[in-house]
């Protein structure tokens, strides 16, 4: 499931190629007809990322709720651009080029009642800092018992945290995965937070996420480290740990896979 720095990288894209043009829009699959009647012919009027979440502001006060899932994607072309597939839940197309999104959870226009209530039940977004999010997070880690690795995932908490960053961040703050998050010393819950401001915008930035620090694998920058070689733990299960060389664990937890190193994490 894409994390929540693939989110905010696609509106900041979306924003600066579509935001202010009128396009047509379309729903070759057929499952999103009525709301692209809606919106066909609009302005698009801006592109907001909350979380893993996306909300796109037509011109009339309309707006569109996109939730990626598992299988969601867009993908966007300049000129000429292909016919649509028929899983092709929404496309748009106009003078800036065209964007079609196939596999979405959702994509629905909402009202603004919705709206807020889906908004209340998001928590801090370690891309769009707002004033008191820290101590939201550290209250969410002391009201609860479940494994910390497992608390990272739940959305109301932090949101736009998945499996990959999860794992990482647990690493690099030196915090065993399965610790009850209550137990989690707070410092370390603030490592956390900062760790996800710092590591998240590298991602919305370079489009991939790179946990590594570059000298450690002789890079300058993050977007020049290889694919094999830009996290510490994550699906490395029986490699030797980047900085102790134990052997990185995996195990399930709450129906998800989490990776450790048993000696940077005790």
């Amino acid at each position: 499931m894409p994390e929540g720095h693939t989110l905010h990288r696609a509106a900041r894209l979306q924003q600066r190629r579509f935001a202010g043009h009128q396009l047509r829009v379309d729903s070759p699959q057929g499952r999103f007809s009525d709301g692209a009647a809606l919106l066909d012919g609009r302005l698009l009027e801006g592109v907001e990322a909350v979380g893993k979440h996306l909300f796109h502001r037509w011109e009339g006060g309309l707006t569109v709720h996109i939730h990626l899932g598992l299988f969601g994607k867009f993908k966007t072309y300049t000129g000429e651009a292909p016919e649509p597939t028929q899983g092709t839940r929404l496309r748009w197309w106009g003078e800036p080029g065209t964007l079609h999104l196939t596999g979405p959870t959702a994509c629905d226009v909402i009202e603004s009642d919705a709206e807020e209530q889906l908004l209340l039940r998001i928590g801090p977004d370690p891309l769009a800092v707002r004033r008191g999010d820290k101590q939201r997070v550290l209250s969410a880690f002391a009201r609860r018992r479940i494994p910390v690795a497992q608390l990272l995932l739940d959305q109301a908490v932090v949101s736009g945290i998945g499996n990959v960053y999860r794992a990482e961040f647990c690493f690099l703050a030196g915090v065993d995965p399965f610790m009850p998050a209550n137990e989690v010393p707070s410092e370390k819950v603030e490592d956390i937070w900062r760790l996800a401001i710092a590591h998240m915008r590298v991602g919305e930035r370079t489009g991939r996420i790179v946990t590594v620090d570059p000298p450690e694998v002789g890079a300058r920058l993050h977007r020049e480290i290889g694919s094999r070689e830009r996290l510490y733990v994550y699906k490395r299960h029986g490699l030797g740990c980047r900085r102790c060389s134990s052997a990185i664990r995996k195990a399930p937890l709450a129906g998800r896979t989490v990776w450790w190193c048993p000696t940077c994490q005790r």
